[in-house]
């Protein structure tokens, strides 16, 4: 089968009058807010008087103010930063997992009593700032228990590593000096731990669970793990979590307790808790920034961040000057590259991924990739599907008799690339030709393969089984007298995983690349004949540069040549020729070649900003305000200044729960605003967005989680959980948190004990 290159150009139709006239504005902004952004190289003494003076917007990854009293004109977002750790190792004595776990009590009621800025002692994986913690709730609790009920005995010799270890073991030693072997005391930064896993094959693919609390816990601790039947019912626990081998929300959450307990159990390697990363911008009445949303765990050096964010007297034609603690290191290639604190920033500017990570925990945000609908259960996937070949990436049909786990229908808000070319099936699709030729091993020191793309792909690989471009349909939105018509790709996707989770399904392997083909296809080239490799690891290993489209003159000599090469023959991939025709093969490559004389670098993408230039010190981006991009100005407002809603009574009647919410309604004036929490109901103008959802997670006496999930349903004033049929008789635990606007951080967690008596 073969489809025919349609260029995907949303077009823009003005049904009454042209975007601009005299005296009138255009109802619609496409890109976000700050029409320039400015990332500057500062140490945190030089950022602090920028920030109080009003000259800098904000200081992304640290605290210039060291925990001190902020300025009248700055205000600070907090953020999960990493975890403190401490391994018993030979300290324990030959007592086993019980010698560790004294050992590792020992030392947490030491570090648990000091106070150093910026450390929250917390005994437990699963933390306020993940969006499972309700789940973990009553573990949590129990953690704390058994660290505050453990007898005192002499602390364990501490050895720190880290400057924050460092900190807490110096002021732990305050109390009697340690004896023994020593037990080692040690931060985890948690984006180097996710940094295996983050996105890969132009920014398209990541984990769908990669916030989740459980699976840092496996990250942290699994290695650690020195008995070979608790590694092994770990490893079991974690290939049902990430496999979708199991039924419904209580399942899935019985499993993911299961998992952090028996990864603590032993004691190898014990949680003494986290660190939060305290973030300052300046919110001064006029020079300030406003609409400030962040993420969780990544705090300003996020998607959401550039997606909000807004100067106060210029909102969308502003420039914004943040600030950061090191220079961009890391290459600039949208693969493997951009790893480092600089670089992820940059990358959720000029990137635009399928899904944005739902910045307070409530789980992948649908953006590029957007599912009309998902279908679980067997489904056959058509004949003239296709599923790429490992190793080659060749697209294969699948023929007769081929049956899937689940279908996500995808409709794609494409748009125009920076060299003007614009997004095509081809374009959406070619990630998954790219994962299956560079993420699976052919030989032994092949070139055509990265362990990086292995490992980031990886996920995306085992589910996809196949996906069918469908058609290519039209969408029409109105803003005031304009009317705007999109040209929106269908695509299906068939997947091997068997979740009952339609949002994990959806955000497991979505077709999309911000990045073109062509520009992958250049990378490719480059990779392959010697220029540089896609990551770092890879760049080592082979003696060469790690790929850098912009910053490198010798890389962007070279790019040039092999640009020269592929746009005389108007290269098209052999597993594309299905999809692209050769008039548009020629149009890329002579889009690209144009695009690299006038901005002397190939880092091309369809996200929002560009990159205009870039010295030692400073990297400038420019907004890119693409009239074929749905997406703009307030797209994602609903996230800044996120709310909460609180349980102000419960009470378990018979088969049902009656939760009574206040919640936090937003009041404004002028450029201030303030939080005021009342109940429910009490609000005259009320909006569906101010009731909160109900989550709640029913542990029976066993500890076994046996009822969970999500309750919308308010009657007078209160959300009722209805749990007519689905407990056996027996004493119960009902874990209950309210979230308003996908808000799940820190949430009021309410209890309540209850009985079910006589037969389901």
């Amino acid at each position: 089968m073969r489809f025919a290159a349609v260029p995907l150009l949303l077009a823009l139709v003005l049904s009454v009058a042209p975007p601009a006239r005299a005296g009138h504005e255009l109802p619609f902004y496409p890109g976000y807010y700050p029409q320039e952004i400015r990332l500057e190289t500062l140490t945190p003494a030089a950022a602090a008087p920028l920030l109080r003076n009003s000259t800098l917007h904000a200081y992304v990854g640290a605290d210039p103010f060291a925990g001190g009293r902020l300025p009248a004109n700055v205000s600070a977002v907090e953020s999960l930063a990493g975890y403190v750790v401490v391994s018993p190792g030979g300290a324990s004595g030959s007592d086993g997992a019980g010698g560790r776990c004294a050992v590792a009590r020992s030392a947490a009621r030491a570090v648990g009593g000091a106070r150093v800025a910026g450390f929250v002692p917390y005994p437990y994986a699963v933390t306020p700032y993940h969006g499972d913690y309700l789940e973990h709730f009553d573990l949590v609790e129990a953690a704390r228990r058994a660290v505050e009920g453990a007898a005192a005995v002499a602390p364990p010799r501490l050895v720190a590593r880290g400057p924050l270890a460092e900190r807490l073991v110096a002021a732990a030693k305050g109390g009697p000096p340690g004896k023994g072997e020593a037990a080692v005391v040690e931060e985890v930064d948690l984006q180097s731990l996710l940094a295996p896993y983050t996105p890969a094959a132009g920014g398209s693919f990541s984990p769908p669970w990669l916030k989740e609390g459980w699976f840092h816990a496996y990250l942290l601790q699994a290695a650690a793990l020195t008995d070979p039947a608790a590694r092994q019912e770990a490893e079991q626990l974690f290939r049902r979590l990430v496999g979708g081998g199991y039924e419904g929300l209580a399942e899935r959450a019985d499993l993911a307790r299961r998992l952090v307990g028996r990864l603590g159990a032993g004691c190898e390697r014990v949680v003494l808790g986290y660190s939060l990363q305290r973030e300052p911008f300046n919110a001064e009445f006029s020079q300030g920034i406003e609409n400030i949303a962040w993420d969780s765990q990544a705090g300003f050096d996020s998607d959401i961040f550039v997606r909000t964010a807004k100067l106060k007297d210029f909102p969308w034609n502003g420039w914004m000057r943040l600030g950061i603690g090191a220079r961009p290191s890391a290459a600039w290639n949208p693969v493997a590259g951009f790893t480092d604190p600089a670089g992820r920033l940059l990358w959720a500017a000029l990137g635009d991924p399928a899904f944005l990570p739902g910045p307070y925990g409530a789980g992948p945000v649908p953006h590029r990739a957007v599912p009309a609908s998902v279908v679980t259960g067997g489904v056959e996937i058509p004949e003239d599907a296709l599923l790429p070949e490992p190793g080659t990436g060749l697209l294969r049909e699948m023929g007769r008799g081929k049956t899937a786990k689940a279908k996500v229908v995808y409709r794609l808000w494409g748009s125009a690339a920076h060299d003007n070319t614009r997004v095509s099936p081809a374009d959406a699709v070619y990630p998954y030709v790219f994962a299956a030729r560079w993420g699976t091993r052919r030989a032994p020191g092949a070139v055509e393969y990265d362990p990086a793309v292995d490992a980031a792909t990886q996920v995306a690989r085992q589910a996809l089984a196949g996906f069918r471009v469908v058609k290519v349909d039209s969408e029409v939105r109105r803003y005031a007298d304009i009317t705007f018509t999109y040209v929106v790709p269908v695509i299906e996707v068939y997947l091997n995983s068997p979740s009952p989770d339609p949002q994990e399904l959806a955000a497991l392997a979505p077709p999309w690349s911000p990045v073109p083909w062509h520009v992958t296809v250049l990378m490719e080239e480059a990779v392959k004949r010697g220029v540089g490799a896609f990551s770092a690891g890879e760049a080592r290993r082979r003696g060469v540069r790690w790929l850098d489209l912009a910053r490198d003159a010798r890389t962007r000599e070279a790019l040039a040549g092999l640009l020269d090469g592929l746009a005389r023959e108007n290269h098209v991939p052999e597993a594309l020729r299905r999809l692209v025709a050769a008039d548009e093969a020629q149009t890329r490559w002579a889009a690209l070649r144009q695009f690299a004389q006038r901005r002397g670098h190939y880092l091309v993408t369809n996200g929002a900003y560009q990159l205009e230039k870039w010295s030692y010190a400073a990297v400038v981006l420019q907004v890119f305000r693409d009239m074929t991009n749905p997406l703009g100005v307030g797209t994602y407002d609903r996230f800044a200044i996120p709310r909460r809603a609180y349980v102000a009574r419960i009470a378990a009647r018979g088969d049902r729960l009656e939760i009574s919410p206040e919640i936090e309604r937003l009041e404004r004036f002028l450029r201030q605003y303030r939080l005021v929490r009342e109940p429910l109901g009490s609000g005259v103008d009320e909006d569906k967005v101010d009731v909160p959802a109900c989550r709640f997670v029913i542990v029976g006496a066993d500890g076994r989680v046996a009822a969970a999930g999500v309750s919308r349903d308010v009657q007078a004033h209160r959300v009722v959980v209805d749990l007519k049929g689905r407990l056996k008789p027996g004493a119960y635990t009902a874990l209950v948190a309210l979230v308003l606007g996908d808000n799940y951080v820190s949430p009021e967690v309410a209890t309540a004990q209850f009985r079910v008596e006589g037969s389901p």
